[in-house]
């Protein structure tokens, strides 16, 4: 018996230390499947690659910004008014064009059977390596 496939959509979290520059480090991955009630982001900041675009950028600030990107994904309170809103419309304010120093990249779509693992692949993938 094969699998059902669902529809999920991602995008790459980026670190714009200097937005003038159009610099940006990949930091995370954002994956929203419907069908499977599935919203949730993974980043990790690495300082090394940071820091050699912006030796004087705020690690603690940005790692505090991505907090609030996991909170509202999770819908905690702690993400403010956004977190309380439904899931679609959380991936959709996460996923905004913005020009601040982290910015998410156009939103791709896909199929998977599995939207966690296809998250961890997506990371390994695009941020890690």
């Amino acid at each position: 018996m094969m699998q059902e496939q669902h529809l999920f959509e991602y995008a790459v979290i980026r670190v714009v230390p200097r937005v003038e520059r159009e610099e940006f480090v990949n930091v995370g991955i954002i994956v929203f499947c419907t069908s499977k009630r599935f919203l949730e982001v993974v980043f990790e900041l690495n300082a090394s690659r940071l820091r050699a675009l912006s030796p004087d950028l705020d690690l603690d600030e940005v790692a505090a910004y991505l907090q609030a990107l996991k909170h509202i994904c999770e819908g905690k309170k702690e993400g403010g008014t956004i977190a309380g809103l439904p899931a679609a419309s959380r991936f959709r304010w996460l996923t905004a064009t913005r020009s601040t120093i982290v910015q998410a990249s156009k939103v791709h779509p896909g199929l998977c059977l599995d939207p966690k693992q296809t998250l961890d692949k997506l990371f390994e993938q695009l941020v890690k390596q």
